[in-house]
C-alpha cells in the first residue's frame, strides 16, 4: 500500500527560475512601461540642473547636488540606445541604489507603484546572442499590459558603477572646495 505522498510528482525543473513578486515602481521610456523593485528606490525628484562632467560616456548626464549629497545622473534613454527626447514637466529623476551607490536615472515619466505576483512575472525573452537581456528581471503582466521589469543592479556594468563612484567622490571634493 502506498501513501498519497508517493503519488505526488515534483514539477519539472524550469530553465529559468521564476522571479519573486513584489512592489515595483513603474515608469515610461519612449512609450514603453518599465518597472524597478520599489526597495531599490530612494526617492523621485523633478528635473533640476545637472552639472555635466567632461569625458563621461553619453548616457551619463553628469551630477546633481541633492541636499548636500552628490548624485551621478544616468539617462536611461541614452543607455538603452533610444532616441533623445526633449524633457517635459513629467520628466523626472528616480534616485535608486545601484550596487550600494546612489544614482539618479532620468525617465520620461513615473507611472505608479504596482504589486505584481510572482506567477504574473515571466522570464525575459531570448533574442539571441547579439541582444543583451541580462538586466531584464522579467516581464510583468498586469491588466492585459506588460511591463519590462529591470534588475537595476545589472543595468550598469561594474566598470560603469566604479566610474559613477568616482564622479560622486570628485563632485563631493569640488563641492567642498567651492
Amino acid at each position: 500500500m502506498t501513501n498519497g505522498a508517493d503519488k505526488r510528482h515534483d514539477p519539472p525543473p524550469q530553465e529559468h527560475s521564476r522571479t519573486a513578486g513584489g512592489k515595483f515602481l513603474t515608469f515610461f521610456l519612449a512609450g514603453e512601461e518599465y518597472g524597478i523593485e520599489i526597495l531599490n528606490v530612494h526617492e523621485i525628484i523633478g528635473m533640476m540642473p545637472i552639472t555635466s562632467v567632461p569625458g563621461t560616456p553619453d548616457h551619463i548626464c553628469g551630477i546633481i547636488n541633492l541636499r548636500g549629497k552628490i548624485i551621478p545622473i544616468v539617462d536611461l534613454r541614452r543607455k538603452f540606445g533610444m532616441d533623445a527626447r526633449e524633457r517635459t514637466s513629467e520628466t523626472c529623476i528616480i534616485v535608486v541604489n545601484v550596487q550600494n551607490v546612489e544614482v539618479g536615472i532620468v525617465v520620461d515619466r513615473v507611472s505608479e507603484v504596482l504589486s505584481i505576483a510572482s506567477e504574473d512575472i515571466e522570464p525575459p525573452p531570448s533574442f539571441g546572442k547579439d541582444v543583451n537581456t541580462d538586466y531584464i528581471l522579467g516581464i510583468g503582466k498586469s491588466q492585459s499590459k506588460v511591463k519590462i521589469l529591470l534588475n537595476i543592479d545589472l543595468v550598469l556594468s561594474a566598470d560603469q558603477i566604479v566610474q559613477l563612484q568616482r564622479l560622486t567622490e570628485h563632485g563631493a571634493v569640488e563641492a567642498a572646495a567651492g
